[in-house]
């Protein structure tokens, strides 16, 4: 049996964060070619795809760091609960 307050096996949050970068980049990247495409309708020129890849890679990274502390929460919780 494992003690409950025993945490040292946990990941940090910027490891999470590690893992989850190239799904948070390429939903930013497809969701920003959306977004200019939409934009089109008020006069905004849509991105190209490389334009739209190198601002998901960008933007990757405060989404994966915010998806990162979420699921690191999840599964304190989780852990918690168990």
């Amino acid at each position: 049996m494992t003690d409950q307050g025993d945490r040292s096996g946990r990941w940090p949050v910027w490891a999470v964060a590690l893992v989850l970068y190239p799904l948070a980049a390429g939903a930013a990247a497809v969701n920003l070619f959306f977004l200019f495409l939409v934009l089109q309708a008020v006069g905004l020129r849509a991105l190209t795809p490389y334009e739209a890849i190198v601002g998901g890679v960008i933007l990757g990274v405060p989404f994966a760091w915010i998806s990162g502390k979420w699921m690191r929460g999840l599964i304190d919780q989780a852990e918690d609960d168990a």
